[in-house]
């Protein structure tokens, strides 16, 4: 298990601008070639922006994203005619494919924050695909059988414990709380890159913990 910290993470975004990111992976300006994908993870970054702050319209292609919310709420709207607000415990699937572009815009009036992870499909290509699925349930994982990816939401009060999935690739997000894992005390921010993940639980400490799980067969 490879844990990487909150402090470990590259700072990004245009804070003039009211944009902040953390990417827990290579991005942009900060390349590392050590640290480029996790299983089929390409990308997990914070973004916080200010209320009237956001992305303006920009290009992807063949790669999946997928967005929590934490807190506020998120405008979307794309060149294939979506556009839609996501809200805490919504998850937001943007498959790129051949290429799409789309705007990301804090349209409320408090701050937002949210988690988007990138995940490479097993195929390039194809014609790109939106949905949003409306306050998900932490019995019910989410499929993104474009990338053989699986997540995982759980939300855990004090003390309580939650098997984590077996996998050949397991990425662990905690969004908020502290949870124990193998050993290891997560924080907010913190992840864990799991190989071969087999008969591992997570316990929450303190107040409770948000946890987002990616099971992987593919990387």
């Amino acid at each position: 298990m490879d844990v990487r910290r909150a402090d470990e993470r590259y700072r990004g975004g245009d804070p003039a601008a009211g944009i902040e990111s953390l990417h827990a992976f290579s991005f942009g300006p900060h390349y590392d070639p050590d640290n480029l994908r996790f299983g089929a993870v390409l990308a997990c970054n914070e973004e916080r922006l200010a209320p009237g702050a956001g992305f303006d319209e920009h290009p992807h292609s063949h790669t999946e994203i997928v967005t929590w919310v934490v807190e506020g709420e998120l405008t979307h709207r794309d060149s294939t005619g979506h556009e839609s607000l996501v809200r805490p415990g919504d998850v937001q699937r943007l498959s790129s494919a051949g290429g799409v572009r789309h705007v990301e815009r804090n349209d409320g009036e408090v701050p937002l924050r949210f988690v988007q992870m990138w995940l490479a499909p097993l195929e390039p290509g194809g014609d790109p695909a939106y949905e949003v699925v409306h306050g998900i349930a932490d019995s019910t994982p989410y499929a993104l059988p474009e990338a053989a990816a699986m997540l995982h939401v759980r939300r855990l009060v004090p003390g309580e414990r939650t098997a984590v999935p077996d996998a050949r690739f397991l990425y662990v997000h905690v969004v908020r709380g502290e949870v124990l894992l193998d050993g290891e005390i997560l924080r907010p921010g913190d992840a864990a890159r799991v190989g071969d993940a087999k008969d591992l639980e997570a316990v929450a400490r303190g107040e409770g913990a948000e946890l987002l799980l990616w099971e992987m067969a593919a990387g």
